[in-house]
This record gives C-alpha cells, sequence and structure tokens, in this order.
C-alpha cells in the first residue's frame, strides 16, 4: 500500500489516460471486489439458490448483477473528487451522530457481526478443501493455516499483490466453469431455452425468498464490496491522480478522465462477476435442483458442489474442482481481509480511536486485524459449522448495509457532486433504477417473509 494514498496532494498529479489500451493499464480496483463477490455469492449462495429454486429465480441472479452498478461508480466519483475514505464520506451524511461518528457508521458495525459468519463460511470451504485433499488434516485445524496464509499476504503484500493474486486465481476458475457450462450440454443435464425463459417471469416461490434476498445482497455488487471500492481506487492513484479538488478546468478535466477510467474498471468487472455468477447459477439449476443431497452440512457442502462439474465433465473433474474451489475461494478471503483491515480502521478513526490519515497508525491497525478478523472468522465457522446457513445470513446483512450505501449514494450525487461533473440525464436514470431496486427488494423481503403478500 502507498503509504501517502490517502493524502490527495499535488505531488502525484497524472494527467488520466486516452484510448481503451492505455486506460486498461490503470484498471483492477474492479477485479479484487471481483474476487471478493466470487467465492461466497457465486460459488455458494448462487449455487444454492439454483438447487432450491430451480431456473425460476434466474432473474433475481440477473438484476442483482446489474442493477447496482451505477451505485457503485457514484462511491468511486467521491473518492476521486473528494479524495475521502468510505467513512470519512459517510461520516458527512445528514442524521444523528454517537460521539463523533455518524449514525451510518455504528450501524454498519453491528452489520458486521453477522457478515463475520458470511466470511467465516468461506475460510470453512477452503479448509474443508484441504481436508479432502488431506483426508489426515481435519477442518477444525485446517482453518488455522488458511487465516495464517491470508494475513500475511495482507500484511506483506499491500495492494499490488491482493490485485495480482485476484486477477489470477479468479481468471483460472472462470475458465474453468466455463468449460463445465459448455460441457454439461452433452450430458442429461442440458440446459433448454425453455428452462432459460421459466427463470425471466419475474416470480418467486414463497419458500426460496429467504435465499434470495441473501442472493441479491451477495451476489453482484454487495454494499460491503462497494464501500470497500473507494480504497482500492485511492490505493491505486486514482484520487492523488486527479490531484486536489480546484474550481479549475484544468481539475475538472483530470477528474473526469480519471472518473472515466474508473467508470470502465466498474464496468468491465461486472461483466465478469455477471458472467461467472450466471453460469453458476445455471449449473446449480441444472445439476443440483432436485437432487438428494443439497450443499447444506459442512460434510456435504463439496461433495455437493462438485456434482456441476463431475456429472458435465466426468468423474475425472472432481479434483481440477477442488484445485479451482480452492482458489477462488482463497481469492475471497484475500480480498475480503485487504478491504476489512481498512474499513475497520477507517471507521475506528472517524470514532476516534486512531487518525486513519496518519500512514503509521493505519499501518499498525492494518497489521494487527490483517490476524485478528481471520481468527474472528475461524472461530465464527467453527462453532457454527453450517457454511450455507452463514453465507445466507451474511447476505442478508449485506442487503442493509446496500440500503445505507444507497442512501449514501444519493447524497453523494445530488448534494456533493460538482455541478460540473454532473451526469446527463440518461446516467440518471440507471442510477435511480438502481436506487429503487435496492429499497423495493428491502421492502419486499419483509413483506414475503411476514407472509404479508
Amino acid at each position: 500500500m502507498d503509504k501517502d494514498a490517502y493524502r490527495v496532494t499535488g505531488d502525484r498529479v497524472l494527467e488520466p489516460p486516452v484510448g481503451w489500451w492505455e486506460r486498461m493499464k490503470f484498471l483492477g480496483p474492479g477485479l479484487i471486489l471481483t474476487a471478493s463477490i466470487v467465492g461466497s455469492g457465486e460459488l455458494i449462495a448462487t449455487t444454492l439458490l439454483g438447487a432450491k429454486a430451480g431456473f425460476v429465480a434466474f432473474w433475481v441472479i440477473i438484476v442483482s448483477c446489474l442493477v447496482k452498478v451505477t451505485v457503485q461508480v457514484e462511491f468511486g466519483k467521491n473518492a476521486i473528487y473528494s479524495g475521502h475514505s468510505t467513512m470519512a464520506a459517510l461520516n458527512g451524511l445528514p442524521g444523528p451522530k454517537l460521539g463523533r461518528a455518524n449514525w451510518s457508521i455504528w450501524l454498519w458495525l453491528v452489520l458486521m457481526l453477522p457478515k463475520m459468519l458470511q466470511v467465516g463460511a468461506i475460510v470453512g470451504a477452503v479448509a474443508m478443501l484441504v481436508h479432502v485433499v488431506q483426508p489426515s488434516v481435519s477442518t477444525v485445524v485446517a482453518v488455522w493455516p488458511v487465516a495464517l496464509v491470508a494475513a500475511l499476504m495482507v500484511v506483506g503484500g499491500g495492494y499490488r499483490l491482493i490485485e495480482r493474486s485476484c486477477v489470477i486465481l479468479i481468471g483460472l476458475f472462470t475458465l474453468f466453469t466455463l468449460a463445465s457450462l459448455v460441457s454439461i450440454q452433452f450430458t442429461d443435464y442440458a440446459i433448454h431455452w425453455s428452462d432459460v425463459a421459466s427463470g425471466l417471469t419475474f416470480k418467486l416461490p414463497r419458500e426460496v425468498v429467504p435465499i434470495a434476498i441473501g442472493a441479491f445482497g451477495i451476489t453482484g455488487i454487495g454494499g460491503d464490496e462497494i464501500m470497500a471500492y473507494n480504497y482500492w481506487l485511492i490505493e491505486k492513484g486514482y484520487a492523488a491522480h486527479a490531484g486536489p479538488a480546484q474550481d479549475t478546468e484544468a481539475w475538472y478535466q483530470r477528474a473526469r478522465g480519471w472518473i472515466r477510467v474508473m467508470q470502465i474498471d466498474a464496468l468491465l468487472s461486472m461483466a465478469v462477476y455477471t458472467v461467472v455468477t450466471v453460469v453458476f447459477y445455471l449449473l446449480g439449476a441444472a445439476v443440483l435442483h432436485g437432487a438428494p443431497v443439497l450443499p447444506e452440512k459442512d460434510d456435504q457442502l463439496i461433495a455437493a458442489l462438485s456434482l456441476m462439474y463431475t456429472e458435465s465433465l466426468g468423474p475425472w473433474a472432481a479434483d481440477v474442482f477442488l484445485a479451482g474451489a480452492f482458489v477462488v475461494l482463497f481469492s475471497t478471503v484475500l480480498a475480503a481481509l485487504g478491504a476489512w483491515t481498512r474499513m475497520f480502521p477507517d471507521a475506528f478513526g472517524q470514532i476516534g480511536l486512531l487518525d486513519f490519515q496518519d500512514d503509521r497508525q493505519r499501518g499498525r491497525f492494518i497489521a494487527v486485524l490483517a490476524f485478528v478478523i481471520p481468527a474472528c472468522w475461524s472461530l465464527a465457522f467453527l462453532y457454527y459449522r453450517n457454511p450455507v446457513s452463514m453465507v445466507v445470513i451474511g447476505g442478508i446483512a449485506t442487503m442493509a448495509i446496500l440500503l445505507i450505501v444507497a442512501f449514501a449514494a444519493v447524497r453523494f450525487r445530488y448534494r456533493e457532486l460538482p455541478a460540473a461533473l454532473r451526469p446527463g440525464r440518461a446516467y440518471d436514470a440507471l442510477f435511480w433504477l438502481s436506487v429503487v431496486s435496492i429499497v423495493a427488494v428491502g421492502v419486499y423481503s419483509v413483506v414475503k417473509s411476514f407472509g404479508w403478500a
């Protein structure tokens, strides 16, 4: 991590790249988010939804992936034109404060408690994979080296290692999963257009509503991933390259240029995680729906998920699945730990426990939390031992975080965004589609879950 990344001064100003190839060199923050999304959201929650609901809930997955990106972009804009970290930006929201911190920060801290279960499930799933490969190593024992390796990588590698590791790991598993979807068309599990069409009717059986809500919160870009996006943008240098905000045409031009790069980054990551999510859902609906074994308990999860690959590619694919599942789940742990070790110190800084702008204090907190947080994840898994339920609970918490994020995005767009950087009407229409969709799903979840409709 660049120690000066969170202090936007004039010594790192850089004119924005022109042309697709030059802009591609500055992409990466969105792909870190993709890594954090794919493990718990796509491999587990999406697959479970497909297994439980069949093809009927396909529309939930598509909507979940597509409608949130403009909210992510508004957060990204805020980081570029203000240079503020996420919690610093939230601390400026309207509403009461408890001490020095805004209500949204305190609520986020509360919601991160059930989120511990979600990532704990991923740590546990990685440990299960280790146990399957090496039965002499129990899952209880394996969680600890998994947590330790992730901690050492976050402490020792910083932004560059996290970015490169996540991109490589996700790319390899995505190719393998696409091959499985193609191969399944030559088996008894072949997917037909009528199956896909049945999932585009915008209907949802009541019994799958809790899973669908969790899937909406956790698939695509989630609330916590949107909040994490600003840290990766700042550490990549977007805000520093735009320079301190000035009421000059030169600064507006630079800001527009770096916002354009950020938008490409966000759209590229959306394309990647949408493709992967759709593939996982279709495989789960085709292979696991109606199967006698569903991925509910920790001793069933790996075997059930591997059916998506062995039934399409053959028994030999089981070993490849184990390797692929390991890299995608571990990349989620790595990306999540990188984000959490930044968000928590930032939140503590707004409360007054440290100066987040002080690189030494920030570095010390990151180093300590890099070990404390994975230990908490591991303990959460060892206590509950039900990865699927843990992921669904975390997804519902993510849905609540999304409501905070949507509120903040509206504030950023209409109260803080400089007039010279305001978008056109077409973008605003898409932005409000995102906000309304997030709020509607939140209301719908309450209505359906309590049986009021």
